[in-house]
């Protein structure tokens, strides 16, 4: 007698949409529920928090607006992200290089311009979903620029009063953080600095310093 063996379907992909443009989070989950593609959208937000506290939370994959409007950095969203289980696409009106490149370093799967096509969204989800990086041209580009050898070896509180310093702070605001006296913090920042020069990063001004938390995914660009 044959045995009939029982075909498995494979799950849904669930998918988190957050974006702080409600008609883009709107216009993203319609088309993807039009083409039936076995991605289910279960969360629809404009807020980091409102993602956190949906009760559909962690999805397999997250696509998060790399400039929602809040305080909090990339780097730091997408680590959470990475830790609850749930992969990352970010997406955003800037394609630059540096945007990219903070988003990846902080662990995100890949980069999608709002100027591409819902089909780029799409395909990035099912890479991201399969835990692959989802290399388009500007994931590429931007990764070509990165040297894998730039490592300062910053300690923890040197790192620290270097991203508080980039994110506008004074010494002395940067000290109260950090529960240290302003000499200290200026020892931080200046060592930080000479680590940075030493591989050949100049982040010897504010301005340079700034540039280099957005591109690393310390600081969430404007």
């Amino acid at each position: 007698m044959a045995v009939t063996t029982r075909r498995e379907v494979p799950s849904a992909i669930s998918v988190a949409i957050v974006d702080d443009h409600r008609l883009v989070v709107d216009g993203i989950a319609a088309h993807i529920a039009a083409r039936r593609l076995g991605i289910t959208v279960v969360i629809s937000e404009s807020t980091w928090s409102g993602l956190l506290s949906h009760p559909a939370f962690p999805t397999d994959v997250t696509v998060l607006d790399l400039n929602l409007d809040d305080s909090i950095a990339i780097g730091t969203k997408v680590r959470a992200l990475s830790a609850a289980g749930t992969r990352t696409v970010v997406m955003s009106r800037h394609a630059d290089s540096s945007s990219i490149q903070g988003a990846i370093r902080a662990g995100a799967l890949a980069f999608v311009p709002k100027t591409e096509s819902a089909d780029e969204l799409i395909a990035a989800i099912r890479s991201a979903a399969d835990g692959k990086q989802f290399r388009n041209s500007h994931l590429t580009g931007a990764l070509a620029e990165i040297s894998t050898s730039d490592d300062p070896g910053l300690g923890k509180q040197e790192h620290l009063a270097l991203t508080l310093y980039a994110s506008g702070r004074s010494i002395r605001e940067v000290a109260s953080d950090m529960g240290t006296t302003e000499e200290t913090v200026k020892s931080y920042i200046k060592r930080g600095r000479r680590k940075y020069r030493e591989i050949g990063v100049d982040l010897g001004t504010k301005i340079l310093l700034r540039r280099h938390g957005i591109r690393e995914g310390w600081l969430t660009p404007e």
